[in-house]
């Protein structure tokens, strides 16, 4: 499978003093709960946001794309998602009291574990969101995800303040961590 070059970077921002690719869904609700209160505490600015019900809501999404990546041929690792987005996103370094990011070369994933969504998976699977645009309620693989990238160009160039719906970028669904742990190390 060829990569493409429209694609150069994939981007994870998060907090700069936690560190990068934690991941909530890694444990049991229970612990995520905990973690998610006392971050809500501290006002770190993307929890704040996060309503009751966010944990179970994450994990039936993430269990629902990797059904639909694994549909299309895509080879998960885990059992749930790391996240990144295509490109660079300010408004994602805004989320955070002190924003970093990492940023990954597209050539050091396989493309069979990593799958996209056009826009945050939340209010692209929202039943909220009745646009019938044609990106709603799907998982992408690779050369898909391309081809919505020369229909409708990347969300944080057109849609930078919202104003137009609620797809700010394009996520992607990280299905391995080897290539993060060796970027981490690095």
């Amino acid at each position: 499978m060829e990569k493409d070059k429209s694609i150069k970077y994939l981007y994870h921002y998060y907090e700069k003093d936690r560190g990068p690719f934690l991941n909530l869904s890694d444990l049991d609700i229970p612990q995520a709960q905990k973690i998610l209160d006392r971050i809500k505490q501290e006002n770190k600015v993307m929890a704040v946001h996060r309503y009751k019900g966010y944990l179970e809501r994450r994990k039936e999404l993430e269990q629902m794309a990797r059904e639909i990546f694994i549909s299309k041929g895509g080879k998960p690792v885990r059992k749930s998602p790391h996240y990144m987005v295509v490109g660079k996103c300010d408004w994602l370094q805004t989320w955070y009291n002190e924003g970093e990011y990492i940023r990954i070369h597209l050539s050091q994933f396989d493309l069979d574990t990593i799958s996209f969504s056009y826009g945050d998976m939340f209010p692209t699977f929202s039943p909220r969101v009745t646009d019938n645009k044609e990106y709603r309620k799907q998982i992408y693989t690779f050369n898909e995800i391309i081809k919505i990238m020369e229909k409708y160009g990347l969300p944080q160039d057109w849609n930078q303040d919202g104003a137009f719906g609620p797809e700010r970028y394009i996520e992607v669904q990280i299905w391995d961590d080897e290539p993060l742990l060796r970027k981490v190390k690095t």
